[in-house]
C-alpha cells in the first residue's frame, strides 16, 4: 500500500489545537483593504475555528 497523502493546500490552510479542533485563518484579509474599516480588518486578524458542518470534510483533507 502506498502511504496516503494530505491535501497540499489543506496542510498550508489548517492546523490542529491541542484538543483536536481545527484553526483557520479569516477570509477578505490579503487585499483590496482601503475600503475596509478597521474595526472590520481587526476582527478578521484574529483565528477563527472550523465549523462542525465542514470538520469532517477537512479533516478527510487532511487524512486524520
Amino acid at each position: 500500500m502506498p502511504k496516503v497523502k494530505t491535501k497540499s493546500g489543506a496542510k498550508k490552510r489548517f492546523s490542529l489545537t491541542g484538543t483536536g479542533k481545527i484553526k483557520r485563518k479569516h477570509a477578505y484579509k490579503s487585499h483590496i483593504l482601503t475600503k475596509k474599516t478597521t474595526k472590520q480588518k481587526r476582527n478578521l486578524t484574529h483565528i477563527g475555528l472550523v465549523s462542525k458542518a465542514d470538520e469532517s470534510n477537512v479533516k478527510f483533507m487532511l487524512k486524520i
